[in-house]
C-alpha cells in the first residue's frame, strides 16, 4: 500500500507512514522502526502481503506497458510511493521514448528520492509534485505544467484508493481527477479488498488506522463503482494476477506461482470516452 493524506512538510518518524510500509513489503530499505513494526503486524495478520505488494507492482507494469502500446504518452501517477526499479517512466519511456510522466505522492521521504524519478529519457520528461490526493485540483494544476492537458493522460492511482476513507469521499476524487483529463485517458486502479477474509482484514485495516491511515478495503462492487461512465478494458474488474497475465513481466518472470492468482487485490483500467 501506498499513502493517501499526510501532511508533506516534513518527515513524521514517530508515526508508521504507509509508503514507507509498501517499502518494507518490497524489501526496501527505505523505512523506519515504525514503519516496520506496524508492517510486521500487518504479516502477522496476512503473511502473503509481501507477494500481495509484488502482484501490484507487477500489474502496474504491465498495464502502462499496455497502454504505452496504445500510444498513450502521458502518465500522471498519484501515489508513486518510494522508488523501485523499475519505475513507471522506465516502463513507458522503453516503449514510447518521448513519453512525460508525471509522479504525485505526500510522504517527504519520497521526495528525497524523487530524483530516482527524473531520470528521463532524451526524448521524454518527468517530474515530481509533493502533492495530497485529497486535494486534487492541487495535483492536477501542478501536473500542468508538464502535461498537455488537451491530448490523453494515462492517470494510475495504484494501491491508493484503500488508504482513502469514505470520510473524504474517494469517488468524489476520482471524478474530479477525470474531469480535468480529456477524451481517451485512461484511469487505472488497484485496490486491496476484504471480500475472501473480511475478518482478517477489519485487523489489518485497523493496524493502519491505529498509526493514522485511513485504511479502508472495499468490496467489488464498490470498486467497480469508481469505473462510472467509462468503457472497461478488457478483462474488466479481476484479481490483479488475472489482468493480461500473458503479457508477463518482461525481463522478471511472471507473476510468480499460485499464490498470486489467490491476492484479494481487485484491479481494473478503463477509458474516458
Amino acid at each position: 500500500m501506498t499513502d493517501a493524506g499526510r501532511s508533506t512538510d516534513q518527515l513524521d518518524t514517530g508515526k508508521p507512514h504507509s509508503a514507507r510500509m509498501y517499502d518494507y513489503f518490497l524489501g526496501g530499505k527505505d523505512n523506519y522502526p515504525v514503519d516496520a513494526e506496524a508492517a510486521e503486524q500487518v504479516i502477522s495478520l496476512f503473511p502473503a502481503v509481501r507477494d500481495m505488494a509484488r502482484t501490484n507492482r507487477r500489474f502496474m507494469h504491465r498495464a502502462v506497458r499496455l497502454l504505452a502500446e496504445r500510444g498513450v504518452s502521458q502518465f500522471l501517477d498519484i501515489g508513486t510511493g518510494i522508488p523501485t526499479e523499475p519505475n513507471l517512466h522506465q516502463i513507458v519511456q522503453g516503449v514510447v521514448p518521448h513519453a512525460r510522466v508525471v509522479y504525485a505522492d505526500n510522504d517527504p521521504i519520497v521526495l528525497r528520492h524523487a530524483e530516482a524519478l527524473l531520470h528521463s529519457t532524451r526524448e521524454g520528461r518527468t517530474a515530481y509534485v509533493a502533492g495530497d490526493v485529497r486535494e486534487p485540483g492541487k495535483i492536477i494544476a501542478a501536473a500542468r505544467e508538464t502535461l498537455d492537458f488537451s491530448r490523453p493522460i494515462a492517470l494510475s492511482l495504484v494501491a491508493l484508493l484503500h488508504l482513502v476513507g469514505d470520510e473524504d469521499e474517494p469517488g468524489r476524487i476520482v471524478r474530479e481527477l477525470l474531469e480535468s483529463l480529456p477524451s481517451g485517458s485512461y484511469l487505472t486502479l488497484s485496490h486491496a479488498t476484504g471480500d475472501f477474509d473480511p475478518e482478517t482484514w477489519e485487523r489489518v485495516v485497523e493496524v493502519y488506522r491505529k498509526g493514522g491511515t485511513a485504511a479502508q478495503v472495499r468490496s467489488r462492487s464498490e470498486f467497480t463503482e469508481f469505473f462510472t461512465g467509462l468503457e472497461l478494458v478488457e478483462p474488466g474488474v479481476v484479481l490483479a494476477a488475472q489482468w493480461h497475465p500473458e503479457l508477463g513481466e518482461r525481463g522478471e518472470g511472471g507473476d510468480g506461482d499460485g499464490p498470486a492468482e489467490e491476492m484479494p487485490l481487485y484491479v481494473a483500467v478503463g477509458r474516458k470516452p
